[in-house]
C-alpha cells in the first residue's frame, strides 16, 4: 500500500524509472547538443575547425574568438543592444495589451468572443515572410522603415494572439466570487482588475512576458533585414550576418557572438524562473 506522502518517483517500478530517465536523457541531447558543439567550437582556433578528422573536443582551449569578435564587428555590442532594447519594447506594448484583453476574454460574455478567439489562432499560422511586403507598405505609409519602430510594430502584433490565449486560460482559473466580492464592496471593473485579479495573475503574466521577450528576440532578423538599412538600428541577428564574410566565415567568433547575444534572455529567465515554473504549473495540482 502506498503512501499519500511517499514521492511519485517511488511509485514506479525499476524498469518504468530507467524509461523515464533515458526518455529524459535523449531528449536532453537532442536539445543541448546543438548548444554545447557550439560553445566547443567557439574554443577551438579557426585553422582546427577544418582539420581531418573532426574533433568535437578541442585540443587547444582558447578564448580568443571572445575577444576578436568585438574588433571583427566592431558594432556588435550596438546591435546586442538594439535586441534587448527591441524585445524590451515589443514586451511592454504586449503585456500593456495583452493583460486588459485576457481579461476581457476570461471574464465577460459577448457575441463574437468564440470568433475573435479563432482569429487569433489563424494569425499564428502565418509566418512574418507571408506578410512581409504588406508589411512593408504598411510601414512606409507610417513612415517607419528605418527606425526602431519597424521592427518593434510586426513584433508586438505577431506576439499578441498567442499571448492573450495564455493569459486567458491562465486567467479563467481565478475564482470569479473573488470579482463578485470586489464588485459587493462597491469596487469598478478597473479597480477589480488592478488590485484583485493582477495581483493573482502575476505568475501568468510573467510567463507571457518571458515568451513574449524571448520570441521578440528571436524573430527579429527578417524584420530588420527587410524594413531597416541603417546600422545603428540593427539588431543581433544581423550582426551575426556580418561574420559571414566573402572568403570565409569566422565560425568560432560567430558562435562565441551567439553565446554573448544571448546572455540577455538567459538572465532574464534565471532571474524570473521561480515566477516562470509557478505560472507553467498553475492548475496542475488539484486543490
Amino acid at each position: 500500500m502506498w503512501s499519500a506522502s511517499r514521492p511519485m518517483i517511488d511509485r514506479y517500478r525499476l524498469i518504468e524509472v530507467i524509461g523515464l530517465y533515458a526518455g529524459i536523457a535523449v531528449f536532453l541531447f537532442f536539445v543541448l547538443a546543438p548548444f554545447i558543439e557550439g560553445f566547443l567550437v567557439s574554443l577551438k582556433p579557426l585553422a582546427q575547425l577544418f582539420s581531418t578528422p573532426y574533433s568535437f573536443i578541442p585540443k587547444t582551449w582558447s578564448f580568443d574568438s571572445y575577444v576578436n569578435m568585438w574588433t571583427s564587428v566592431p558594432m556588435l555590442g550596438m546591435h546586442i543592444f538594439n535586441s534587448f532594447f527591441i524585445s524590451t519594447v515589443v514586451t511592454m506594448i504586449v503585456v500593456a495589451v495583452v493583460v486588459p484583453g485576457a481579461y476581457a476574454f476570461a471574464r465577460f460574455n459577448f457575441a463574437g468572443a468564440g470568433l475573435l478567439l479563432a482569429g487569433f489562432l489563424a494569425v499564428n499560422m502565418f509566418s512574418g515572410a507571408v506578410l512581409l511586403i504588406p508589411l512593408f507598405r504598411l510601414m512606409r505609409t507610417l513612415g517607419l522603415l528605418n527606425t526602431y519602430w519597424a521592427m518593434i510594430v510586426p513584433g508586438a502584433a505577431f506576439l499578441i494572439p498567442s499571448s492573450i490565449w495564455l493569459l486567458r486560460t491562465y486567467m479563467m482559473r481565478i475564482p470569479r466570487e473573488l470579482d463578485e466580492a470586489a464588485w459587493v464592496d462597491g469596487a469598478s471593473r478597473l479597480y477589480t482588475l488592478r488590485r484583485v485579479i493582477l495581483p493573482l495573475a502575476m505568475p501568468g503574466i510573467v510567463v507571457v512576458a518571458i515568451m513574449t521577450f524571448i520570441g521578440a528576440y528571436a524573430q527579429q532578423f527578417i524584420f530588420a533585414l527587410t524594413f531597416n538599412s541603417k546600422t545603428e538600428f540593427m539588431p543581433l541577428p544581423i550582426g551575426l550576418f556580418a561574420f559571414f564574410g566573402k572568403q570565409e566565415v569566422v565560425w568560432n567568433e560567430l558562435m562565441a557572438a551567439s553565446f554573448v547575444g544571448i546572455l540577455p534572455v538567459m538572465i532574464v529567465i534565471v532571474f524570473l524562473q521561480r515566477y516562470l515554473v509557478a505560472g507553467l504549473t498553475a492548475g496542475a495540482v488539484k486543490q
